[in-house]
């Protein structure tokens, strides 16, 4: 009888399926053996079928004849470096194929990393690097850029069939609010003061926070969170091709604290490549994935800032009572008003409002005829103990006095987000 077919060819296509689900082919281009098995064995773990070679020019005939999904590869390639391989795979893309490519650097080179962007490599990855990093880096990339006939393989490493799931609507959001930190001048906390608001804005208010360090010549924010140089940063972001949301995720670095960071470049000389268009760009695209975006700033006012004060629903001018703070402050003022932002929109922190600088707040705000909306309190030892250990005293100490202040402080900026209208200057 014909009926002990059916269940064969049944058998048959469902193994035909499963192959299709798996056939996931990553090229791997490394000339160091050690680390080519080691790439190999993580990927095979995790259902990948892996091409392997340590050759440049074999790597470009394989990706021709077989083309892989993805193609990781080391840059210092003996012969045809990894650089000139990627620049190779950008000219023979079609107007519809891109074969996404990771580069792998042997240190945390800065020239390295604008060289691997340049060439159009999609990411890179310093050596040495976790698995779990670089797996979900190439999800990221394979579910941006699968071909129509492959899937991305599940997170398990067990093969499984794939069932479309039903599209889940979207759910609408409002849109971030964007609050800018202004020093008036150098060393008056505004850093600390931003980057304890976002945490208290997560950690008590339950908001999904981005927090962007915008001074971009001297960011601190890898030291006061205690995150080291290799991080990628807002330069990665400029000296893309092509930003899109899925790209400005992979560059964001999560916190422990459970907010997440833009940060500024690793070194002054390559802040020059982030342009005035940059950030507003990337603000624009992340409002619809966060309840805050909390962006850092240097007291520059000049047109990059400008830009980004224009995006910005609150600017909070951070100060101290001392003369040379209350002078900047009054010009900051009267700058702000001439290039058209309504008053609304400009608010005052004092901090250290308690230490003793022969200028009380009434003083302060008699000199600069205008109220002074917030005061934080001098608490110089949690401060400086949490800047030296890297633990932010809002993630650490919640609980302690400028802790709670802090915590008083953003209930009263959520209080002021629901009144002030989104507007930037007149032109």
């Amino acid at each position: 009888m014909g009926g002990g077919r059916e269940p064969l060819a049944l058998q048959s296509g469902i193994r035909a399926l499963i192959g299709v689900v798996m056939a996931i082919r990553i090229l791997v281009v490394d000339a160091d053996p050690t680390v080519q098995r080691a790439l190999g064995h993580a990927l095979a773990q995790a259902g990948y079928e892996v091409l392997a070679t340590t050759d440049g020019p074999e790597a470009l005939r394989i990706a021709r004849s077989d083309r892989p999904a993805l193609v990781l590869l080391a840059a210092n390639l003996p012969g045809v470096d990894g650089f000139t391989i990627v620049t190779r795979l950008r000219m023979e893309d079609g107007p519809s194929t891109h074969t996404p490519a990771i580069l792998l650097l042997p240190e945390n080179d800065g020239e390295a990393r604008n060289k691997a962007l340049r060439a159009g490599a999609d990411d890179y990855l310093v050596k040495p690097f976790h698995p779990a990093e670089l797996m979900a880096r190439m999800r990221s990339l394979l579910a941006r850029y699968k071909p129509d006939e492959q899937f991305v393989p599940p997170t398990s490493t067990r093969t499984a069939i794939v069932i479309p799931a039903a599209p889940v609507p979207s759910q609408r959001r409002d849109p971030a609010r964007v609050v800018l930190f202004y020093g008036a001048k150098g060393g008056v906390g505004t850093t600390t003061i931003a980057i304890n608001s976002a945490i208290a804005l997560h950690k008590e208010l339950d908001r999904r926070v981005c927090l962007i360090d915008a001074n971009l010549q001297f960011g601190d924010h890898r030291v006061f969170l205690d995150l080291g140089p290799d991080r990628m940063s807002v330069v990665d972001l400029a000296q893309a091709p092509a930003v899109d949301i899925d790209l400005i995720h992979q560059v964001l670095v999560k916190h422990e604290s459970g907010i997440e960071l833009l940060l500024a470049p690793p070194s002054p000389e390559t802040a020059e490549l982030v342009t005035q268009d940059t950030l507003p760009n990337i603000i624009s695209l992340l409002a619809n994935d966060f309840d805050y975006i909390l962006v850092d700033i240097d007291k520059r006012l000049d047109e990059v800032n400008l830009r980004i004060m224009d995006a910005a629903t609150t600017i909070y001018v951070v100060m101290t009572a001392d003369l040379p703070c209350l002078k900047n402050v009054r010009l900051v003022l009267e700058t702000i008003g001439h290039l058209g932002y309504s008053e609304n929109k400009v608010k005052l922190i004092l901090n250290r409002s308690n230490a003793f600088t022969g200028i009380n707040v009434k003083n302060a705000e008699s000199a600069l005829k205008r109220h002074i909306d917030y005061q934080i309190l001098n608490e110089y030892r949690s401060a400086i103990g949490a800047l030296n250990s890297g633990a932010p005293f809002m993630y650490t100490k919640a609980d302690s006095v400028l802790g709670k202040n802090i915590l008083e402080f953003v209930k009263g900026m959520e209080k002021d987000l629901g009144e002030v209208p989104r507007a930037g200057r007149s032109r």
